[in-house]
């Protein structure tokens, strides 16, 4: 899944598709066709930063950002998701044909349900502990990766009763959305125990302050941080995976499922041991 935000604050990419008050679509459809050819499955479009920090816009402000994004990355034979947590942005871009809603409040308003139920497009629920202000000012677990299942356990229980069905869902651990450091790597340690209900599992670890911490290095030099940890997460049971930098990523996969599908024979002639 590649990252599109058109945004003017999003930590990583904030500006370089919005420039002057405005989305530039021209490069976005130059980035998106990039993605494309670099291995994306699936383009993310973002209309409102959800950073640590960041302030929320107004509907109206989000709608005039990613509507038109949707209209022109429709020629593109690719799975569109729309990236928000508002009802009344996810209707509109249902109707503007996105195949997919990424909700960062895994549903928390109950009108983002029913529109997605009644609707054929998937659902993406990711776990936040607090509001995007506030989510790192002290969060706290007693068992982070229990919890966290249990919250999505929960979340997705409410989809099935708004009419939701299953297999439009995906579960989303949430790194770096009401954690520290130390909580986002025991979640990638541990994905595998997150993941319920044979449920396609949605990770985003890409330039994260979590893979700075790890590595020392600042934003724009954590690819191969971000390329560990997405392979890391695949090892570990992810099936999508949310990144900023398609081609290293989709590299890194890709010589992971070739090993995978050809695994060691220890009865290989002239091995001994």
């Amino acid at each position: 899944m590649g990252v599109l935000n058109v945004t003017p604050d999003s930590f990583s990419d904030g500006g370089e598709l919005y420039r002057e008050s405005a989305v530039d679509l021209d490069r976005v459809l130059e980035r998106a066709k990039g993605m494309r050819e670099a291995g994306a499955a699936v383009l993310d479009i973002g209309g409102e930063s959800t950073r640590p920090g960041a302030e929320p816009v107004t509907v109206e402000e989000e709608l005039r950002r990613v509507i038109p994004v949707i209209d022109a990355l429709r020629e593109l034979d690719l799975i569109i998701s729309v990236d928000t947590r508002h009802a009344s942005v996810a209707q509109a871009a249902i109707e503007a044909g996105v195949h997919m809603v990424n909700d960062v409040s895994a549903g928390s308003d109950e009108g983002i349900r029913r529109r997605v139920a009644d609707s054929g497009v998937g659902y993406a629920l990711m776990h936040m502990q607090g509001q995007p202000q506030t989510m790192q000012t002290a969060p706290s677990y007693t068992n982070v990766v229990a919890e966290v299942r249990g919250f999505l356990q929960d979340r997705v229980a409410r989809c099935l009763q708004s009419g939701i069905e299953k297999d439009r869902l995906l579960i989303d651990p949430g790194f770096g959305f009401g954690k520290t450091v130390e909580h986002n790597l025991k979640l990638l340690a541990g994905l595998s125990a997150v993941r319920f209900d044979e449920l396609p599992l949605l990770v985003g670890l890409s330039r994260k302050t979590t893979i700075g911490a790890v590595t020392g290095r600042d934003l724009e030099d954590r690819v191969y941080g971000s390329v560990a940890a997405a392979l890391i997460a695949a090892q570990n049971g992810a099936n999508l995976i949310r990144v900023h930098d398609v081609a290293a990523t989709a590299d890194a996969l890709q010589i992971w499922r070739a090993v995978r599908e050809h695994p060691f024979d220890s009865q290989t002639k002239g091995i001994e041991g």
